[in-house]
């Protein structure tokens, strides 16, 4: 029985690698020593689909995420099952050498399952998140893994046929691409050294540069927060407002030894309940929040905000003045009466930069932290995203340092 089901479908990327050779992939499963690279992130991922496919339908625009948070539920290595998925769908054009294929891009069947040439479509799913949902799940079942609910009807009837238990039994240890690829599609010599080549490619060149999106990562870790009261647990700096919690950060950090990271909402602060300083509250204080836990695919921009749970997190800031911190704010706060105000944001570094930038009248000056050796990337990406027209005008060692600067050029906040 013939199980390369999607490689009938004229769909393999025309890669120029030469003579096929032997592809080396990693185990479907993911564990201890098989971890998916932390910049893997979906915003670097659709930026190497984009390249490869200019003309990208806007309906795939967060595909990625969706491997990342359904591969990641399911323990696997999907960073390997999206470099397959650009293989088996032309980079989702859905072509080859300008033909089309057997599928579809409306089917949503992002591995070719049940289409097996001459004509034959394979399955369609409702939208793309089902899809990536059966071609995970298909994998999955190549390993052995006995999978519920499986949405595909080709993942249940091979499961049901026993169609590789004869195969899984002859793998000595754990199943890897390289054994999948063999029977996914026995008669495609290079389909294991195209999807090799493929993540190749993408983590030579890709996963050395700032994420274009980091927006798509922060709406994946807002999904999974909790309250702050609740003691949220996210991948992001917390942020704490308050005069007096701001006078008692900068001065500890001006008093101590100046080797420990000063982030305002960071470390000693993130302990303190949030004080809103429009007015006295007469309710109990918020409940204690731990402090921020880093993740193995922690995103390489961080915004200095806690996500609103349930919802896409937009770009978000600090708001900074001299007598303390203004209210938390998913969002750009809005003008204020005084006609300037400090920010502060961060890519995770040690080094700060202060960028002037103007909006609906309002100065905004903002210290952000970047990476020793990419100060100038970081700067620009940053300024490009979110502060549009913006210019740097001062580089410090500390944040702490920036930020005084930045209140000397701000003094009202």
């Amino acid at each position: 029985m013939k199980l390369g089901f999607g490689t009938a479908l004229l769909l393999c990327s025309a890669l120029s690698t030469g003579a096929a050779h032997s592809a080396t992939l990693p185990a479907v499963k993911a564990g201890d020593k098989n971890q998916v690279p932390a910049c893997t992130t979906p915003g670097r991922l659709m930026a190497y689909l984009k390249e490869r496919n200019p003309a990208l339908d806007s309906r795939f625009g967060t595909i990625a995420s969706e491997y990342y948070r359904i591969g990641t539920e399911l323990g696997m290595r999907w960073d390997y099952a999206f470099f397959q998925m650009i293989v088996e769908t032309g980079s989702l054009s859905f072509k080859r050498d300008g033909r089309s294929g057997d599928v579809k891009p409306t089917q949503n069947n992002f591995a070719g399952l049940g289409a097996t040439g001459k004509g034959e479509r394979g399955e369609s799913f409702p939208d793309v998140k089902t899809g990536v949902t059966a071609h995970l799940q298909h994998l999955l079942m190549y390993t052995g893994q006995k999978v519920d609910d499986a949405v595909a009807d080709r993942t249940r009837k091979v499961q049901e046929w026993g169609v590789l238990t004869s195969w899984q039994k002859s793998i000595k240890g754990a199943v890897t691409f390289t054994d999948l690829t063999k029977k996914w599609a026995p008669g495609a010599s290079s389909y294991g050294s195209d999807i090799e080549a493929t993540g190749q490619r993408f983590y030579e060149n890709n996963c050395t540069k700032p994420d274009p999106q980091p927006d798509l990562m922060a709406a994946l870790n807002g999904k999974t927060a909790k309250p702050v009261a609740a003691k949220q647990d996210a991948d992001v700096l917390e942020k704490v407002s308050g005069a007096e919690l701001a006078r008692k950060s900068i001065a500890e950090e001006r008093a101590g030894s100046g080797k420990k990271k000063f982030a305002l909402g960071a470390g000693n602060l993130a302990k303190a309940a949030i004080v809103e300083t429009e007015a006295e509250q007469e309710e109990p204080p918020a409940a204690e929040a731990p402090a921020p836990k880093k993740s193995a695919a922690s995103p390489a921009f961080k915004i200095l905000n806690a996500p609103k749970p349930d919802a896409p997190e937009q770009p978000a800031f600090v708001q900074a003045s001299a007598g303390g911190l203004a209210k938390p704010a998913l969002s750009p706060p809005a003008a204020a009466p005084s006609k300037c105000r400090v920010l502060t944001a961060s890519y995770g570094g040690q080094r700060a930069i202060i960028i002037k930038s103007k909006s609906d009248q309002v100065v905004s000056y903002t210290v952000l932290e970047v990476n020793e050796g990419t100060e100038k990337r970081e700067t620009d990406a940053y300024i490009q995203a979110y502060a549009k027209g913006g210019e740097q005008v001062g580089e410090f060692g500390t944040q702490t340092l920036a930020l005084d600067k930045a209140f000397d050029l701000c003094p009202e906040g």
